[in-house]
């Protein structure tokens, strides 16, 4: 393959390479799953697993969230990668277990300027020549959820595979397929 420059220049590409399992040397960082305190007012346990096409749980995945806080504002505090122990920063990182789950100490995310709200949601895993693009989205309001461009873009086999379930004791449940018969959406960016 050739790629031009902007400058006009023909030149050939490099090969892709693939993403981890190298995360463990540089990328988790202490509390990076606490995005809030951990059994503080408001905070909820975002938690589930990682699959391959195949349906074997996947333990060397990571993924990072992005949220909203709970009442919809974007959070701007710093604390991203050295957690205080109290500071709502809306983002999080964790790996997977050996069997494939993850868990996220989290709050529900509000709606922003009336949207459904989600969990922006990034997943690395070995083989994958880049990272992929997801959203977790809250079971809560319905109407908010037939309303949502994305998610009524969809067929409702596809829609099932954004929306997270609540848990009994009010958290939220959320398996991601790679591939295969339950293949989670995934966005381009």
């Amino acid at each position: 393959m050739i790629v031009s420059t902007p400058e006009g220049q023909r030149i050939p590409a490099t090969g892709g390479q693939t993403v981890g399992p190298f995360f463990g040397f540089g990328l988790p960082y202490e509390h990076g799953n606490e995005i809030a305190h951990p059994w503080s007012p408001g905070a909820i346990v975002l938690s589930g697993a990682v699959y391959q096409g195949d349906g074997n749980p996947i333990p060397d995945a990571m993924l990072e969230i992005w949220q909203a806080d709970s009442d919809g504002s974007i959070p701007q505090a710093r604390g991203s990668l050295h957690r205080d122990g109290h500071a709502f920063t809306g983002f999080g990182r964790t790996g997977t277990t050996d069997e494939g789950g993850y868990l996220f100490w989290t709050r529900n995310p509000g709606s922003v300027d009336g949207a459904a709200p989600f969990f922006a949601v990034i997943v690395f895993a070995r083989g994958l020549p880049d990272k992929l693009h997801t959203r977790i989205y809250l079971p809560d309001d319905e109407a908010a959820l037939a309303a949502d461009p994305l998610l009524s873009s969809l067929t409702p086999e596809e829609r099932a595979t954004l929306v997270a379930v609540r848990t009994e004791d009010g958290g939220l449940r959320h398996d991601i397929h790679l591939q295969g018969e339950k293949e989670t959406v995934f966005l381009a960016y």
